[in-house]
């Protein structure tokens, strides 16, 4: 499957192909979010998920997958790096503010920097039509961001600290969105990659979670929040998954800039799961969002 992928690369049915896994990667990047914001500890929900994807990854990554080549380990090691940086990030983010809030702003960060990045790194660009999309869709974004912030915000008092942590965790969002796709194209096998990826990534976050189990005067009991963990861990395997792909058969930039429809996944989740209210302003701007991506594929 990974030579008939790798032979899809450059093509129109690869673009079309990175096109659906951009939008699948969207619409589970939202679930994942809701999944950390969720009943339990961020940073608990967070150890949970690695630990399961990390145990679901191994025994592709040691028996499956062919073994990387030598100059993989110093590209997976970088990697590790930035995404512990983001990890740590998203936690805190969301610690101090509400999903609704830091969400989108931590996805519209991402894009931006991420089209800068492919420039630098990759050599892409983007036409005047497909930055007016950008435009569209960053307006959206960070509306929501601005209306959830006048309606829905509960947690004020940490607010501006929130909104710093969500700031940064979008540069890191289009650190790892890039460096992955450099990542990605490095190895013969795509799914060297994202096996050993996962692997590696998830054994970061498991101790740091246990310790903040261990401190908790109220634990919480460990069998619900791993049931949590491994489906996340599933959605995230299918969420990073599909979007590293997609970078390997399409462009950088444009698979980032359909994957922040996540946001409008992320409101519809909290319209439908977490009980929040949905108006006309919302819906306009969800639809300015979906809007931007559209243009930006379509101007392409």
């Amino acid at each position: 499957m990974g030579e008939w992928l790798v032979s899809l690369e450059g093509t129109e049915a690869g673009g079309q192909l990175a096109l659906a896994l951009a939008l699948i990667a969207a619409f589970l990047h939202a679930v994942f979010g809701a999944l950390q914001k969720g009943r339990h500890d961020p940073w608990l929900t967070r150890g949970a998920v690695d630990f399961a994807y990390a145990s679901m990854a191994a025994p592709f990554a040691f028996f499956v997958v062919p073994w990387p080549e030598p100059h993989m380990w110093p590209i997976f090691a970088t990697a590790f790096v930035i995404h512990v940086g983001y990890k740590l990030l998203q936690a805190m983010a969301y610690s101090k503010g509400s999903y609704t809030v830091v969400y989108p702003v931590v996805r519209g960060m991402g894009p931006l920097f991420t089209v800068f990045g492919a420039y630098l790194i990759f050599g892409e660009t983007f036409n005047s039509v497909q930055w007016l999309g950008v435009f569209l869709l960053l307006c959206g974004i960070f509306g929501l961001a601005f209306y959830n912030y006048l309606f829905l915000e509960t947690n004020r008092d940490t607010l501006g600290i929130a909104l710093f942590l969500a700031f940064s965790t979008g540069l890191f969002v289009a650190a790892y969105t890039t460096y992955d796709a450099y990542g990605i194209r490095a190895t013969a096998n795509p799914f060297t990659f994202l096996a050993w990826f996962f692997f590696l990534d998830g054994l970061s976050f498991p101790p740091i979670a246990f310790a903040r189990w261990r401190r908790m005067k109220n634990r919480p009991a460990v069998g619900p929040l791993m049931l949590r963990g491994y489906i996340g861990g599933v959605v995230a395997l299918a969420s990073f998954g599909s979007v590293m792909m997609a970078t390997r058969l399409d462009k950088v930039g444009e698979a980032a800039v359909l994957r922040e429809t996540s946001t409008v996944f992320a409101a519809l989740i909290g319209w439908l799961v977490l009980k929040e209210t949905v108006g006309p302003r919302r819906i306009a701007l969800m639809a300015l969002i979906a809007a931007g991506a559209v243009v930006v594929e379509m101007g392409g």
